[in-house]
């Protein structure tokens, strides 16, 4: 069931009354008359009065067709602000420097059509509503492909654990027997109590041999610290010899100079 209402040459701009049109367009007839109540437009009471005026006409159809309609399930199906006639009202305006600006009284036509029919759903929202999902589902993918990454880590975590622990253990017994061996070397370079020489000939000749040992390495040391004084000492070339003797020639040349002069 629908019903239409028009007001024509409503005093006013249309672009104004559409601010106030748009609130309305596609909401329940007492949601449409809550919202022009309490908005603060001069085109608010018009158009309310305009959409009082449908509702009448849609409840006195319903009673022609004999058809039972509830006022409070109407909804705003189309509405729309056309522009009006000027009724050859234009007036000038005094402007600066001698010239004038021309005024105009523009008026309207307003057209609101109620149905009682299921509303539309409103495309708008269910563009959103699909990104939203469909944004939704992209990140429940996302998340889904992240814990299925986890679990796999957490799964080859063990294996890896497992690895280092053989590896460990393996180092372990490397050690142990490195120390063992170590400490068999150790036991085997521990030197046995020498037995006691009661044999005074063989004690008296050993004294000697370590005497002459002792001498032995004291002479090589005295070697060795002649050859690094040796080492250190700065050699002079031969230009550095002879520059005394260069000097010594030019002075006797000098003087050979002298004796002839």
């Amino acid at each position: 069931m629908e019903a239409i209402a028009k007001t024509r040459h409503l005093k006013g701009s249309p672009r104004k009354a559409r601010l106030v049109i748009d609130l309305i367009r596609g909401r329940n007839v007492s949601q449409a008359l809550n919202i022009l109540k309490f908005t603060d437009k001069r085109a608010a009471d018009p158009i309310a009065k305009t959409l009082r005026s449908a509702i009448a006409n849609a409840t006195y159809l319903a009673e022609q067709q004999n058809i039972a309609i509830d006022p409070d399930d109407l909804f705003v199906k189309t509405c729309f602000v056309d522009m009006g006639v000027h009724k050859n009202r234009s007036r000038m305006r005094p402007a600066p420097q001698g010239r004038a600006f021309r005024e105009q009284r523009h008026y309207c036509h307003i057209t609101i059509l109620v149905s009682s029919d299921t509303p539309p759903v409103d495309t708008r929202s269910a563009k959103k509503s699909k990104q939203t999902s469909a944004e939704k589902g992209d990140s429940g993918a996302k998340m889904k492909a992240a814990e299925k990454s986890e679990t796999t880590q957490k799964v080859a975590a063990p294996d890896q654990g497992s690895e280092i622990k053989s590896a460990e253990l393996e180092n372990l017994a490397i050690n142990e027997t490195v120390e063992a061996k170590t400490a068999i070397v150790e036991t085997s370079k521990i030197e046995e109590p020498k037995a006691e020489n009661n044999n005074p000939a063989v004690s008296e000749a050993s004294e000697p041999q370590e005497n002459k040992d002792s001498e032995a390495a004291i002479a090589d040391a005295k070697i060795e610290a002649e050859a690094s004084d040796a080492k250190n000492v700065v050699s002079q070339t031969p230009a550095e010899r002879n520059e005394t003797k260069k000097a010594d020639e030019a002075q006797q040349k000098e003087n050979e100079i002298l004796e002839l002069q």
